[in-house]
This record gives C-alpha cells, structure tokens and sequence, in this order.
C-alpha cells in the first residue's frame, strides 16, 4: 500500500499541515523541520498526488487586501507589515482602500475575484456584501466581524478598554468622556466602549460614549471635538478609541487653553509606530501590529489548505506610557 501524507508526518514527527507546507513551499519554517520531511518523504518513497501538485500550481498566489484607508496609521501600518510578511511567502498582493463606501468595496472585490486570487484579508466595515459569502475563496477579516464563516484576528478590545478607563480613573479623573464609533458598526472595538462603560458602573461613575462616524473629514471632527471641550468644562478625562482622534483632541485642547495633563487626562488607542515617534507623549493602548499580520497570514494559508480554523484570534495589547494620561 502506497505511504499517504500521514504516513510522512508520522515518521517526521510533525503534523500533516506542516508537510503540506514543506511540499508547497508556504509558511516559514526551520531549515531542521524541512530537512526532516525530505528525509521522511525518502525513506517511505512517498509521492505526492499529481493531480492536486498540478492544481497546486495552477494557483495564482495572488491575495487581495481590502482595508478602509491606508492614509490612518494602524491600516497604513498593518498594510504594510502584511505585504511584506506575504511576499517572502512568494504571494503578491493587490491592496484596495474602500474608504467604508459599499459600492466602491463590492467593485474592488468583483475585481480581485476576476483575478482570481487566491485568497483575501479584509478589514472592511461593510456587511452583507455577497461576494463576501464565496465558498471557495479563504477570506481572513481583521478587526472586523464579516460573517459567521470569516475568521477574525483581532487585539484584546474588552482589556484594552479596561486598561484605558483604569487608568484614567487612577489618575483622579471622575468625569470621563469615551469617544468610539457607532454601536451598530459591525467590529470588535465595540468591546473597548463595553469595558470602559463596566470599569466606570463598578467605580460608582456615570459613563459617557461620544459617538463619531469613522468616515467624517477632519474638519468635521475638529468642528465636533471642539464644541465638545467647550460645552463639557467639567471633562477630566477622555479615552479616545483611536490615536487619530486623540491627536486632534490635544490640538484642539492647546488651542482652547486646556492643559493635558494638568486639567485633562487624554489616552488614545492602536500606539502605532507612526504615533509613538511622532507624539512620544500620547499616552496609548498598543495594538500587536506585527502579530495580527502574522496571525492573520497563518490563518489564511490554514484556510487555502482545507484546515478547520477557529472563528476568533485575540492577542494581547499593551500600555505606552506617555504623558498626557
């Protein structure tokens, strides 16, 4: 009887997915790992189906990635980082901005499924897009929730939001003000609006959520964060969901006189490398950048592969500490 791929996994002593990775070259792994699937693959004359080698090749290694704007550092960042990790797997990319509009998102995906990539990471907000329901192509979301089938690789939101309010609060801030999107967006940085709102009840204080559509231009923004300040004297602390908003927070603070941290506390969310060099002194919840590329990379190769994987990734974030909170 012919050896089978289990065969050689078990004389390797490695999994069937690691010698499925050797044999079509994804995925990094160690010069030892390779060596002893080659040495397995001799000694059991092993030879691997041909028509699923020959499908193989006929793949495409193309990936798509469709994110909101990469002119926002964490989607600039994370684009970045995923391109990269990609192309020394031997992948090229093609990278849409939806800029959170249906129509243009739904055109970028009818263009990426014609040319038929092989596989796509999202961190779109747009639900109920059909395409998005394509059984035969591995889809990955991002911080996003898509459907009940796309797996999402996220950062721990529910922590980071405790972290950010715990903070504020240990600092002697009372009146907090938290600035996130609207409910009903479909992601899972709803869980930092969830904790914060949990860290204030258990302190016996009243939470406060500061609504803000993600696609508003900065002026409007400005126009809106400004009105803010100046209609809540009283404001101690805001924890801002992202480090954009933040940024425009302790501009519009300088300019209206409130000094950060002296008479408000200020904590932003995402601490991307941009931001850390650029304003060292924003204190910040960091998302791993680097690990949700890698993560969501792993996951998408297990995907193109036939693996079961899970419906949630969530890896951990952590505190830069600057100034301002």
């Amino acid at each position: 009887m012919a050896p089978k791929l289990d065969d050689v996994a078990k004389l390797a002593q490695v999994s069937k997915t690691t010698v499925s990775r050797v044999l079509n070259k994804r995925g990094y792994l160690s010069q030892a790992t390779i060596d002893k699937v080659y040495a397995a693959i001799k000694e059991l004359d092993y030879h691997p189906n041909v028509v699923a080698r020959q499908l193989y090749k006929n793949k495409t290694n193309l990936i798509g990635i469709l994110l909101p704007t990469v002119a926002n550092p964490f989607f600039g960042e994370l684009t970045a980082a995923l391109e990269m990790k990609l192309y020394q797997q031997g992948f090229k990319v093609l990278i849409g901005n939806s800029m959170n509009d249906p129509a243009k998102e739904t055109a970028y995906l009818n263009e990426l499924l014609t040319k038929q990539v092989d596989g796509l990471v999202v961190g779109t907000h747009n639900q109920g897009i059909k395409q998005y329901e394509h059984r035969d192509l591995p889809i990955v979301a991002i911080d996003r929730i898509m459907n009940q089938d796309i797996p999402i690789v996220e950062s721990d939101n529910y922590r980071g939001g405790v972290v950010a309010t715990t903070r504020l609060i240990d600092q002697g801030a009372q009146h907090i003000i938290h600035i996130n999107g609207p409910r009903e967006l479909a992601t899972p940085a709803r869980r930092r609006r969830d904790a914060y709102e949990a860290v204030m009840r258990e302190h016996g204080l009243t939470p406060s959520t500061y609504e803000i559509d993600f696609n508003l231009p900065e002026g409007r923004k400005k126009q809106l964060f400004r009105q803010l300040l100046i209609d809540h004297p009283e404001i101690e602390g805001i924890f801002s969901s992202n480090d954009t908003d933040a940024a425009l927070i302790m501009q519009l603070a300088h300019e209206l006189g409130r000094k950060i941290p002296d008479e408000l506390l200020l904590i932003g969310y995402d601490g991307t490398k941009t931001v850390r060099e650029l304003l060292p002194s924003l204190t910040t919840i960091v998302q791993p950048i680097d690990d949700l590329a890698t993560t969501a990379i792993q996951v998408l190769n297990d995907r193109m592969q036939g693996i079961t994987t899970k419906k949630e990734y969530i890896l951990p974030i952590k505190l830069w500490q600057g100034d301002t909170a």
